[in-house]
């Protein structure tokens, strides 16, 4: 039996990560600690391949094994720890939802805002904790006080929720989004920041930033950008719904005065969680998007006044956290980068191939989108998971017209490997009829 006062505790964040974890599975920390140990003098790349560890991380997953999946992009599968203690804060909740949901769990709520706050380099007062990053953009943008004729740079890969959004406010106060359009993929970081650059004028007050792109996983400069937006009296909206977990930064390294990003994806946190960020002297400036009783106040709290939430969720999001940091930002990275690159630098070799994601690490992580000439992206889904039970996305955009791959830490070469194949069919085939208009 679980240990109820340690699981408890733990919510708290007063135990450690490795005590939280025997609390959960003795075997999987026992497990845990020898198999850290073996990294412990080995450089990032090095342990990228190191097929031994990460073949053990995926045992710590339920992935299915008669699918491979390869759209992690969308929502991450969590570690099976993270399930367990999501399981576990649901019961006790259950036993009386009222005393264990408000007066234990919730009490939990400050240490995982500090958790958070460490993770991410900022104050544990600038963040707030919520269900998605189209919450938390959503809070921000419809949280901003702009007037008619006010200007917003904004690009068409962003979000669609977060395109819409903004779409909205134009409709409702008559602010002007200005659009730029970044060819996927651009290799030249001056190149993207002028494309930004040339679309301020003198009314520009927001430009908003998507860290890495949703449609092609193509990474943007942001800081880069948010310097010269910066210069220019501009604030600045980093949406980084991809990039966080996936990729080792801080929030200050993106230059974003307003941030937000889904817990649910590289973290690996339960499903709807999220988190977002607003520098302090600004939180005041931003509206609450639900009801506060001070939606104009200085207190990011009250960004977290929706009702009954899933406080089972929540508190395990430190779980997360906690497991995320025991593998390592650093090493995560690379090994999701070796991945994409694994299957991509041999993909991209096959005819009539289109790869829409940059190689270059500067500019590129763990997610690629790759097509055929004369086939369309759902023809290229349908086909491998037909033949290999490949799931995949596609992702259709302008001249973007591919499937996005995503591997996850648990995924193997030999995963890529029946990619890689699934693809090569693909290439040696011609293209089905295009479906009727």
């Amino acid at each position: 039996m679980v240990n109820r006062r340690n699981f408890l505790l733990a919510a708290a964040g007063s135990v450690t990560a490795l005590d939280l974890f025997s609390t959960i599975d003795k075997g999987f920390t026992k497990q845990l600690e020898k198999n850290l140990n073996k990294l412990e003098n080995m450089s990032f790349d090095a342990s990228a391949e190191n097929e031994e560890f990460w073949g053990w991380v995926r045992q710590g997953y339920t992935v299915s094994p008669n699918i491979i999946n390869l759209n992690n992009g969308g929502v991450s599968p969590q570690p099976k720890v993270v399930q367990d203690a999501h399981i576990r804060f649901y019961q006790y909740c259950n036993e009386a939802p009222s005393y264990y949901m408000w007066r234990i769990l919730d009490q939990g709520r400050e240490a995982l805002r500090e958790k958070l706050a460490t993770l991410c380099g900022v104050l544990p007062e600038e963040l707030a904790i919520n269900r998605n990053a189209t919450e938390g953009l959503n809070s921000v943008i419809f949280g901003l006080n702009l007037k008619a004729g006010d200007e917003v740079v904004l690009s068409t890969f962003d979000y669609p929720n977060m395109m819409n959004a903004w779409k909205q406010r134009e409709k409702r106060d008559k602010i002007k989004l200005v659009w730029i359009n970044i060819p996927q993929p651009l290799e030249d970081e001056k190149a993207i920041v002028k494309l930004y650059e040339n679309a301020i004028t003198a009314k520009t007050k927001i430009v908003h930033i998507t860290h890495m792109i949703n449609w092609t996983g193509n990474v943007v400069p942001s800081k880069a950008i948010a310097d010269m937006a910066h210069s220019k009296g501009c604030e600045v909206i980093v949406d980084a719904a991809h990039s966080f977990a996936q990729m080792d930064f801080k929030i200050e390294d993106t230059g974003a005065d307003y941030f937000a990003t889904a817990l649910h994806k590289w973290l690996g946190a339960p499903f709807g969680t999220g988190l977002m960020y607003i520098k302090k002297e600004k939180i005041k400036n931003v509206w609450a998007l639900l009801s506060s009783v001070d939606p104009d106040s200085g207190d990011m709290k009250k960004f977290e006044s929706i009702g009954t939430r899933s406080f089972a969720a929540e508190m395990a999001i430190g779980t997360a956290v906690d497991y995320h940091n025991l593998i390592g930002g650093k090493r995560k990275e690379a090994r999701l980068r070796y991945l994409k690159n694994y299957w991509a630098e041999k993909a991209v070799k096959l005819p009539k191939t289109k790869l829409f994601t940059s190689l270059k690490p500067e500019f590129s992580c763990g997610i690629a989108t790759l097509g055929f000439e004369g086939w369309q992206a759902q023809q290229i889904e349908a086909k491998l998971f037909e033949k290999h039970k490949i799931h995949s996305v596609s992702m259709i955009l302008e001249k973007v017209n591919g499937i996005r791959v995503a591997p996850n830490v648990y995924t193997l070469p030999q995963d890529l490997d029946v990619l890689v194949k699934g693809l090569t069919e693909i290439s040696k085939m011609d293209p089905p009829p295009a479906p009727p208009k």
